[in-house]
């Protein structure tokens, strides 16, 4: 399972940390008003109900008061039920709320005492109060507590909404938090993505981030010691062919001179004279490769130049015919490259074709880019991320016997590529075969 982001993580822990904040701030908030409405809701109602009880009290001198146009006289509303329990019987403005007299209140307040106590009629929160009055009789009022529980409901309803809304900004900080505090690790990122694609000079400014002044001054040290050790290993390189050349030159003359006189040889010196000729050549096409290598560092010199013609001529100067080439309609003629270099990135890519592939079969020249195509068995996947390295050889050059290879071909069709700010890429031609593509952007 993938493991999510770093700023997912931190979103998140953010919206939880919110969540569990609000969420108990809401429950305590919704628990102290909730007690205190209730606590002031019983007092108004018992106060209420005290006041009744003081009416009925007065209005029970005699021997025979009227009980019912007793509690008619009181002024209650529809949320309030009175009612009289008197000499055994109950006397109340409407039937039926006797039976909501909890029978531990109706103890209570036979004892003489006065009290409340909650329940539920007919679905809906009540508060009973008891207050006991003269000649043993005990005055009830149900007072109806529907509006405050409502109140409440709507109260839960925003403090949740409430809740969420501040889980909801709390991710939101979260994810700007971190967006800005990975910021300077997205320059990093994208600092070694540069030297990654070749341009050695790219460097962090220590001052963007104070806080990472340690990472930036570890990374441009280490961006540093990079390019002085590719320098010196171009150098290197450069200077071992440069004096491998003199000496090359000087085989390469006396090797000329005994392979001229081959006839007159036995066999067996004729064969070696030969096998020594031809690695004296290999041995020169890899100096000159490392040559080229080490001068791939230089900037390029663009000037405009016809890639059909130039395409053309590359194949000529390979012995294959010219009408390989096909020009995508809508290219430029003219592009600003190097035109060295972009003639022997082809002629590379053309050898190789030879050499492995069977063949090349097309030069497309299109917007951007050249494609050769080979009638050869294709690359596999797994020598395709080393294919563009240097002294890499693919499975086809030990298939087909090929020993002539320097094994830098591909490696310069790449470095001349970036050089140009493009790439070199492999993919499979439609039909099978290999489609190489080298890709040379037009600078903006």
């Amino acid at each position: 399972m993938r493991r999510a982001g770093l700023r997912t993580r931190v979103s998140a822990a953010f919206a939880i940390g919110a969540l569990a904040l609000s969420a108990g701030v809401t429950f305590v908030s919704y628990e102290l008003i909730s007690n205190t409405l209730f606590r002031e809701r019983e007092r108004a109602a018992v106060r209420a109900t005290y006041f009744d009880a003081a009416v009925i009290n007065s209005g029970l001198i005699g021997d025979d008061p009227n009980v019912g146009d007793l509690l008619q006289s009181l002024d209650i509303g529809a949320d309030r039920y009175v009612l009289l329990s008197r000499q055994g019987r109950w006397y109340a403005r409407s039937a039926g709320p006797a039976a909501d007299v909890p029978t531990a209140l109706q103890e209570m307040a036979a004892r003489g005492e006065a009290g409340a106590q909650r329940i539920r009629r007919d679905g809906q929160p009540a508060l009973v109060v008891a207050v006991p009055v003269q000649n043993s009789a005990v005055f009830y009022e149900i007072v109806s507590l529907r509006e405050l529980e409502r109140t409440l409901q709507l109260l839960g309803l925003v403090l949740t909404a409430v809740a969420i809304m501040v889980s909801a900004g709390g991710a939101a900080v979260g994810w700007y938090v971190t967006r800005h505090a990975l910021r300077p690790l997205a320059a990093v990122a994208e600092a070694a993505s540069g030297i990654a694609g070749g341009d050695l000079d790219t460097r962090l400014d220590p001052d963007a981030e104070p806080e990472l002044a340690r990472l930036t001054s570890s990374f441009n040290h280490m961006a540093d010691e990079l390019s002085r050790r590719l320098k010196r290993d171009r150098r290197f390189a450069a200077d071992v062919s440069h004096e491998l050349r003199s000496p090359l030159q000087t085989l390469a003359a006396a090797v000329s001179v005994l392979n001229r006189r081959r006839d007159g040889l036995d066999e067996r010196s004729a064969a070696a004279i030969g096998l020594i000729a031809d690695e004296v050549a290999r041995f020169q096409a890899l100096v000159d490769d490392l040559l080229e290598l080490a001068r791939s560092d230089q900037p390029v010199q663009r000037e405009a130049a016809d890639m059909d013609l130039l395409a053309r001529r590359v194949l000529s100067s390979r012995g294959l015919p010219g009408d390989l080439v096909e020009f995508i309609p809508g290219t430029p003629v003219d592009w600003p490259v190097d035109r060295r270099r972009v003639e022997q990135a082809l002629g590379n890519l053309l050898d190789n074709a030879v050499r492995y592939g069977g063949g090349p079969v097309a030069v497309r020249v299109g917007p951007g880019y050249l494609e050769v195509d080979d009638a050869g068995p294709g690359v596999p996947s797994e020598s395709r991320a080393t294919i563009f390295d240097r002294f890499v050889r693919g499975p086809a050059a030990g298939a087909r016997g090929g020993g002539d290879g320097t094994g830098l071909g591909l490696a310069i069709v790449a470095e001349h590529a970036a050089a140009h700010g493009g790439r070199a890429t492999l993919a499979d031609r439609p039909g099978g075969g290999a489609r190489f593509r080298i890709e040379l952007p037009t600078p903006s």
